[in-house]
């Protein structure tokens, strides 16, 4: 386990997360026992999203309210620019960042705590990475190719100059990718994991941290709810065990239309496309965000 020693702070940002189906007081729940802080920066959010926040009643959390500036509509830098504002207000040692649609299990906890203490002791170590789940239009359902990341660094160390950076994927330090040794633990990703419907609401305004308006219609306007899942061609089954968290919001309400697409794409599609998905299944040449560091657990 970890070093008591160690001060560890969580970190995360949400904007309109009952809105748009985040399980974000999960995600929150789910670190709080490694922390000895968590800051939240809440968006201007019209749901009640703070209320959710302020409900889970720990003396842990520090909430800090911020007004995003939907002007800014390139490659989702609005992410990164708010949560660069919440690792600011760290004073953790480490900072554990976890985005509001990322879960992490308690039976996981030994493994990050044992990685924080080394890396603890090693000048050369900036980050610990995580392996990712990333669910995929049903909680019973995950992604199985090289165009979903597999694994990313989500705890840092704190005062070494590290910044969020692009859309808040990845760390930077001096403009470059910064040491990380992997953890072996899970980050169970829920972002395309909620209601078709939800999703597809979720998605049109997403877009809009990326593009103008223009785009947003051209690119939305008109689309079936199927329409927004496109990326069929390597699901598999999960058949593990979600986070302590998840385990009333995991159910399996929604797995039939995923399954309905799913069966669409196998009967329809033509064999250059399976070969193309199959290839896609590949795990050669992961690209990493990070520079890894090998070790070997105790």
């Amino acid at each position: 386990m970890k070093n008591e020693k160690i001060k560890v702070s969580g970190a995360t940002i949400i904007r309109n997360g009952v809105k748009y189906g985040y399980p974000f007081v999960e995600s929150v729940r789910s670190v709080l026992p490694l922390c000895d802080e968590f800051v939240v920066g809440v968006g201007d959010s019209d749901d009640g999203t703070r209320a959710k926040i302020e409900a889970i009643r720990d003396e842990k959390i520090k909430i800090f309210d911020s007004v995003w500036d939907m002007k800014m509509r390139e490659g989702g830098k609005i992410l990164s620019v708010e949560t660069n504002k919440v690792l600011k207000k760290c004073s953790g040692d480490f900072i554990f960042y976890v985005q509001s649609d990322e879960v992490i299990s308690g039976r996981d906890y030994g493994r990050i705590g044992e990685a924080i203490s080394f890396a603890s002791e090693r000048e050369n170590i900036d980050g610990i990475a995580f392996d990712y789940l990333h669910f995929y239009g049903s909680y019973y359902t995950v992604q199985d190719s090289r165009s979903w990341y597999r694994s990313e660094v989500r705890i840092i160390k704190n005062g070494r100059g590290i910044v969020s950076h692009g859309d808040a994927q990845g760390f930077r330090r001096d403009g470059g990718r910064i040491s990380a040794i992997n953890c072996g633990a899970n980050v169970y990703h829920y972002g395309w994991a909620r209601p078709p419907q939800v999703m597809a609401e979720k998605i049109r305004d997403f877009h809009k941290f990326w593009h103008d308006d223009g785009w947003v219609e051209k690119n939305t306007a008109g689309k079936q709810m199927k329409d927004h899942f496109s990326d069929l061609g390597n699901l598999a089954d999960f058949g593990g065990t979600h986070p302590e968290t998840m385990n009333v919001v995991a159910n399996r309400e929604f797995e039939p239309f995923i399954r309905a697409l799913r069966e669409q794409w196998h009967k329809e599609s033509g064999f250059g496309k399976k070969i193309k998905a199959w290839v896609n299944s590949l795990r050669l040449g992961d690209h990493k965000n990070f520079k890894e560091i090998k070790w070997r657990r105790t």
